[in-house]
């Protein structure tokens, strides 16, 4: 993943609703939830949401896809892999951590 796509990506997450809805739509799994459903479960305005996920889409985080008269938003999961990979590349110094260990082994 490039630096100028984890910067956006990290950028678009550092929102208290984005975050949110992200974790939602990892939450729901590849089915996704449509944009009501999102709104109801956070408590957010059509129009907050809206912005809110469209700023997601930009960094590559959610995809939209069309399902009659609704479209469902889900976690790009591919996004999501590589910025952790990103994150953790370098980590322990190549060794072999724990994810929930404080120290490497």
């Amino acid at each position: 993943m490039q630096t100028s796509n984890v910067l956006a990506a990290l950028a678009a997450l550092a929102q208290d609703s984005r975050l949110a809805v992200f974790r939602l739509l990892v939450q729901a799994g590849p089915a996704g939830l449509a944009a009501s459903k999102i709104a109801g479960q956070l408590d957010l305005a059509p129009s907050s949401l809206s912005f809110h996920l469209k700023e997601l889409s930009h960094a590559g985080l959610v995809v939209g896809r069309q399902a009659g008269r609704f479209v469902i938003y889900s976690a790009n999961f591919d996004t999501m892999h590589g910025l952790i990979a990103f994150l953790t590349e370098n980590c322990c110094g190549g060794q072999s951590c724990a994810p929930a260990a404080k120290e490497c082994r």
